[in-house]
């Protein structure tokens, strides 16, 4: 009987200090993501390097335009359109990110003369050749994902909290996903992603993070490394314009073919 009621508590103080984990976890998370609160709208272009297992490289052109909403339970929409090199100049990637239901993405191929609707199946699948999934390039909706904190650690000259985030929506292409947000400026530093087989993919860097005088931070390079096939791709950011009033007549799919 003793040695019943030892177990039971052992299995009652794992689950409390597993929920008191999920809830600083959540809390963690949210401070990073609410940090980046009321920029309304933002503009930025750059490139896209490329790099293959043998080290050679290919460079492309892109500008990305994002339209905030600053309700938790509404995703943000964003637009992508890539202007170098010739034979992709007019690609464009709409993307309305949802938090439970799979997002709403469309891609225009300008060779083709048509807009393509992103099935949920093929979110996980390589953008335009790189190391970034359709997935990676919607908003990172704060209750898209269950939380749980893992422990804390340096990461370069930061002291970072470590956090495993796993989705909630449906079709996504990683069993999950372990964050590293510094406990200074509360920006996410590091991201691995683990595939369907629960296997390391790739792991994204983020570095030079600026402070805009809105208050709102952002990485001006981002680095994603395929640990399976050891491709690479890097972008690197220019300065972001904010409030260009942007609104959702901009990230409507009608305007995909007009854009360049």
């Amino acid at each position: 009987m003793l040695k019943c009621l030892i177990f039971i508590s052992v299995l009652g103080l794992s689950a409390l200090t597993l929920a008191q984990s999920d809830d600083k976890g959540f809390e963690i998370a949210a401070r990073s993501d609410r940090s980046d609160l009321g920029f309304s709208d933002s503009e930025v272009e750059l490139s896209m390097v490329l790099r293959n297992a043998a080290g050679e490289e290919s460079s492309r052109r892109l500008r990305i335009a994002t339209l905030e909403k600053e309700n938790e339970e509404v995703g943000d929409k964003s637009v992508v359109v890539f202007s170098t090199p010739k034979d992709i100049e007019g690609t464009a990637l709409l993307s309305h990110a949802k938090i439970l239901e799979p997002d709403d993405q469309w891609l225009f191929l300008p060779a083709l003369k048509r807009v393509k609707r992103i099935s949920s199946a093929n979110k996980s699948g390589p953008f335009v050749g790189s190391e970034f999934a359709f997935e990676d390039f919607t908003a990172i909706e704060l209750n898209k994902f269950e939380y749980r904190f893992l422990r804390t650690e340096s990461c370069g000259s930061l002291q970072c909290d470590v956090l495993e985030r796993r989705p909630r929506y449906d079709s996504s292409g990683y069993t999950k996903q372990i964050s590293w947000v510094d406990q200074t400026d509360f920006q996410i530093r590091k991201v691995e992603f683990y595939d369907r087989r629960g296997d390391l993919l790739k792991v994204l860097s983020l570095e030079d993070y600026r402070q805009y005088s809105n208050g709102a931070w952002r990485p001006h390079t981002l680095h994603m490394e395929n640990k399976q096939t050891n491709k690479q791709t890097t972008l690197r950011y220019g300065n972001y314009v904010f409030n260009q009033g942007l609104d959702d007549r901009d990230f409507v799919k009608s305007k995909l073919q007009r854009l360049r």
